[in-house]
């Protein structure tokens, strides 16, 4: 039972020194972190994501379109077809259409002609050997091409009331079916546009990854390389903790002063100093590192290179500008927008042709007109085809294709000077990076002789050969051998990433 006991014990305090260690980050953590919390790539993320589904709303365009509407309409009187009650008169269908029934002639005993008829009112004389109608004023006509003079005898009432219908409330309902067919190329141009818009912002989002990952390598290595000066500074001080010790005993044997004593007393305090200032830039360095990984700016964490000798540098590989401008993001974003614009060139000029497309309607009204303006829905349905033909716009369409012209040649000059700017970069970083490898090994070939002078004080101060100021001068010098060679370190690997970046090949 105690056995068991200890051991949960045991098992409880291990857990607790683990959890109580501070993490440690590798490079590529660092950089993982800070492209997963960094706002501005989540919102290149939702841009790519907008330009995903605009890519399906566009393809949508290609498949028919099917809506249902429905309307109502309320007016303030009702249809009347008619203004008054109508008289037609009652005459006779003939084969020639509607007249009037052949007027009858009489011939009494003195020979007096009389002429009649049995729908008209009008009086008759005989003209060439045929009846002919009079007006009211007694002049014949004919009643073909005046057939107002004609004065019937009985008509027929069409009221106004029977003619009259509510229309005041009516409904609409269709069903809507259009296929476009032919829209003169815009809905093709506008697949490839939100294609490509896709792939621009996933080259923007890639361009702002390159620039936090020279952010966050710029952090990082800066904290290794306060490290190194920290190493550096505490076994500058340990050799002047023995200093004193051995000066101490000096003047005991009077082979030193206390004047001496003070001096090493006063370069330990100068020591201290510069290690009170290297841990404020620990600290300083590892708030910015961690608010660009998406940290709390109070987490204790170390990094895995911290308790490297030296930091790693490599020379500068060689590169071919034709690599390098497929490799930046910066030209495939600029080619990207050529392309985009090409394709808004060909959506303005859609504008200019004709479209074609096929519809069905299913429709219906309430009152229906299908028997007479009854309550009720009457529908049918249509079917046919809707051809568009521009003639006249005063020249907008041919301006706007021009306008997307000029657009498309924008971008092709941003290209070219992004390119040429792109070289002068790319020489630029290729000789700052060779310029801080030779720098640094100047500053190691410096930091042996240090060392070496360093040894030869340590040794003729012990012998007593030396005085002591010359051996806190060669412990300074060895000091700024040791801090100028870190520097340089950091500076040829910061000249590296930013060579890396300029080739585009930060990252990969």
């Amino acid at each position: 039972m105690k056995k068991r006991v200890f051991l949960t014990v045991g098992s409880l305090l291990s857990a607790a020194f683990m959890w109580a260690q501070s993490p440690v980050y590798t490079l590529e953590e660092c950089r993982d972190l800070a492209v997963k919390n960094n706002k501005e790539q989540k919102i290149a993320q939702a841009e790519i994501d907008k330009a995903t589904y605009e890519r399906k709303a566009a393809r949508t365009k290609y498949f028919p379109e099917l809506s249902i509407k429905g309307a109502y309409v309320r007016s303030g009187d009702q249809l009347s077809l008619v203004g008054e009650d109508l008289y037609l008169p009652i005459g006779t269908v003939t084969s020639s259409g509607f007249a009037f029934a052949t007027p009858t002639m009489q011939v009494d005993q003195s020979g007096n002609v009389s002429i009649s008829s049995s729908q008209l009112n009008n009086k008759w004389a005989v003209v060439n050997g045929s009846p002919v109608p009079l007006d009211e004023n007694g002049v014949p006509f004919d009643p073909r091409k005046n057939p107002e003079k004609l004065q019937w005898k009985e008509y027929t009432t069409i009221p106004k009331d029977e003619l009259e219908f509510d229309t005041r409330n009516v409904f609409l309902a269709s069903l809507n079916l259009t296929q476009p067919v032919f829209m003169g190329g815009k809905i093709v141009a506008y697949n490839k546009i939100t294609e490509l818009k896709k792939q621009l912002a996933e080259s923007k989002m890639n361009t702002q990854r390159e620039d936090i990952l020279v952010q966050v390598d710029g952090a990082y290595w800066q904290i290794v390389s306060l490290n190194n000066k920290k190493k550096a500074v505490e076994s500058l001080v340990k050799l002047l903790d023995k200093m004193q010790q051995d000066v101490a005993n000096l003047i005991e044997s009077g082979l030193a002063t206390k004047a001496d004593e003070l001096t090493v007393s006063v370069k330990r305090n100068e020591a201290e100093m510069t290690m009170f200032k290297v841990d404020n830039g620990i600290r300083l360095s590892k708030m910015l590192l961690a608010q660009y990984c998406g940290l709390p700016l109070s987490e204790d964490f170390s990094l895995a290179d911290e308790n490297g000798e030296a930091i790693e540098v490599t020379e500068a590989e060689p590169y071919d500008m034709n690599d390098v401008y497929n490799n930046r993001t910066e030209v495939q974003s600029l080619e990207l927008a050529q392309n985009i614009y090409k394709q808004k060139e060909k959506v303005e000029r859609a504008a200019l042709m004709p479209t074609v497309a096929l519809f069905g309607t299913y429709a219906g009204t309430n009152p229906s007109t299908k028997h007479g303006f009854e309550k009720e829905f009457g529908f049918d349905w249509h079917v046919g085809v809707l051809v568009n033909v521009p003639l006249l716009h005063w020249g907008e369409s041919i301006y706007n294709l021009k306008a997307a012209k000029c657009d498309s040649k924008i971008a092709q000059y941003k290209e070219d000077d992004v390119k040429e700017k792109i070289e002068l970069q790319v020489s630029q970083s290729s000789f700052k990076h060779s310029e801080a490898i030779r720098k640094w090994e100047v500053s190691k070939r410096n930091l042996e002789r240090a060392d070496e002078n360093l040894r030869y004080a340590t040794i003729g101060f012990k012998e007593g050969v030396i005085p002591a100021s010359n051996l806190l001068e060669a412990q300074t010098a060895w000091l700024a051998a040791n801090s100028d060679k870190i520097d340089a370190e950091i500076e040829a690997k910061m000249s590296e990433i930013n060579y890396q970046k300029a080739i585009g090949k930060l990252g990969k």
